[in-house]
């Protein structure tokens, strides 16, 4: 069951690989890696299963602020997130919230449109690069 205003793709690689061409790139492109959070591993230290579970959490002020001066509610979800997992069949996904969703979900408006298409046009591309050959 697919999540409102969560975008997953496929990736052709295994989720270490994966994780590693993410922060790869989303340093390239000069944003500030804010957090890692390695779920599996803390699942593991208490005696729990889980597969592959890779949070990343990233950006920059000159992206994020614009929205919170429309709607300061969207800093629940800012700064920006992705997620590298696995499923049950073994394949690798990354996943990450539409920005466009956050923005009508918190009720940003017209004047921050520039800073949300240019947000989800790094993010589709961020991630494209992290999974596709």
């Amino acid at each position: 069951m697919a999540a409102d205003g969560l975008i997953s793709i496929k990736s052709s690689f295994g989720p270490e690989d994966t994780m590693k061409r993410l922060e790869a790139e989303v340093k390239a492109r000069g944003l500030t890696v804010f957090a890692h959070v390695d779920h599996a591993a803390g699942a593991a230290a208490v005696g729990l299963p889980l597969r592959p579970t890779d949070l990343l959490i990233f950006g920059n002020a000159k992206g994020g602020t614009p929205l919170m001066q429309q709607a300061q509610t969207i800093g629940i979800d800012l700064p920006l997130k992705a997620l590298v997992w696995q499923d049950d069949q073994g394949a690798t996904w990354l996943s990450y919230n539409d920005p466009a969703y956050l923005a009508q979900r918190h009720g940003v408006g017209e004047p921050a449109k520039a800073a949300v298409d240019a947000m989800t046009t790094a993010l589709h591309a961020i991630a494209t690069k992290a999974t596709a050959p």
